[in-house]
């Protein structure tokens, strides 16, 4: 083979690693290195005019340092509210979801629990085993459904197992849950209107503002948070209004 094709063989190898190695492991974090030009916390660029923030946990986190992470509610970006995972499908329950819990009340957090939605199993069984799990008290945020996978069911399933939970639930806790999921999943899944209903979490990450169209009541903005209290890295939110809109929100019974 001639120098010149060999040369030109190589060169062509080089690029196309190149090309493959930004395109899997440096562009989905190319947020990174993105300018910030607001202000700064808990180690990320947090989003202008927000007054309300919060974190959603779970064993992932590791243990937590309840009485440090209060201290966060005087911080600059004041931490008032936690979710926390309380279970997943119809069986599954988070290790340190029970402790936590408490702890969250204790230490003066507003707390809330969510379920992580499978679409393969029953969803009257996912809600029951919520139900099982979780009491919740006055002064608690909705109970939340994480949906975040279709897994083989087509879209009017989903959205029918999605409504049978909501349902369920909304009977036996006497308030509109909170439906979490990210922005492109509830546009090509959830668009229905029969969802608008339903207090709205999007998360959308590494974006200056929420670019949803309707009506949204919390934002994960971010999944690369440092807080102190907290050993991993941990997501971070904010509320679309004051405290005491997000007080009004919470059972009242």
């Amino acid at each position: 083979m001639p120098v010149w094709l060999r040369n030109l063989w190589a060169v062509c190898i080089i690029l196309i690693f190149s090309t493959g190695f930004y395109w899997f492991f440096i562009r989905p974090y190319a947020y990174r290195w993105k300018p910030c030009y607001g202000q700064k916390g808990y180690g990320v660029c947090m989003p202008c005019n927000y007054e309300v923030h919060g974190i959603d946990i779970s064993h992932h986190q590791g243990k937590i340092d309840w009485e440090l992470l209060a201290h966060n509610r005087e911080a600059k970006f004041p931490i008032h509210f936690v979710f926390l995972k309380a279970t997943e499908g119809g069986d599954h329950g988070d290790d340190t979801f029970t402790q936590n819990f408490g702890q969250a009340r204790k230490y003066g957090f507003i707390r809330g629990a969510y379920h992580y939605f499978i679409p393969r199993t029953d969803a009257h069984k996912q809600a029951d085993f919520f139900i099982r799990t979780v009491q919740l008290a006055k002064g608690d945020l909705p109970p939340v459904l994480d949906v975040e996978t279709i897994g083989k069911q087509s879209p009017q399933e989903l959205k029918t197992a999605v409504k049978t939970w909501l349902d369920r639930i909304e009977s036996h806790y006497g308030i509109k849950p909170i439906l979490y999921t990210s922005y492109k999943f509830k546009k090509r899944y959830l668009s229905d209107s029969i969802f608008n209903a339903y207090p709205y979490w999007i998360a959308h990450y590494y974006v200056d503002s929420v670019c949803y169209e309707g009506k949204w009541h919390f934002w994960q903005h971010t999944d690369v948070g440092s807080v102190p209290g907290i050993e991993e890295e941990v997501d971070l939110n904010v509320f679309n209004g004051t405290l005491e809109k997000l007080q009004a929100l919470t059972l009242q019974e």
